[in-house]
C-alpha cells in the first residue's frame, strides 16, 4: 500500500541528486541547451548538446562533432608518421554510459 509513496520519494531524491550531484553538469546542459565535451574510452572526443540522459550516463546527443587522431600507415624503413586530426558531424546519436570517461561543461 505504501509502495507509491516510496517510489515518489526515490524519484524526488534522484531529481535532487541530478540537480546538485555530479550529474548536474548534464542536467544544466539539458536545461540551458549548452555544449559539453565528452572524452570516451575509444580515445574519441564528442562535442555536442545533451538531449537527454539517465543515471548510467547514457545520453542522447545532438549536433555532435566527433574528433580523433589517426596515425597514417608508413612503408617499410620509413620513420613514424605524425598523427592526423580527424572529425565528423553526427546530427543525433545515443551514447552508452559505460564508454564515458569525463564530461566537461561549456568548453570554450
Amino acid at each position: 500500500m505504501s509502495r507509491p509513496m516510496e517510489e515518489d520519494a526515490v524519484g524526488k531524491n534522484e531529481e535532487e541528486e541530478f540537480n546538485t550531484g555530479p550529474l548536474s553538469v548534464l542536467m544544466m546542459s539539458v536545461k540551458n541547451n549548452t555544449q559539453v565535451l565528452i572524452n570516451c574510452r575509444n580515445n574519441k572526443k564528442l562535442l555536442g548538446r545533451v538531449g537527454a540522459f539517465d543515471r548510467h550516463c547514457n545520453m542522447v546527443l545532438e549536433n555532435v562533432r566527433e574528433m580523433w587522431a589517426e596515425v597514417p600507415k608508413t612503408g617499410k624503413g620509413k620513420k613514424k608518421a605524425q598523427p592526423v586530426n580527424k572529425d565528423r558531424f553526427i546530427s543525433k546519436m545515443f551514447l552508452r554510459g559505460d564508454s564515458v570517461i569525463i564530461v566537461l561543461r561549456n568548453p570554450k
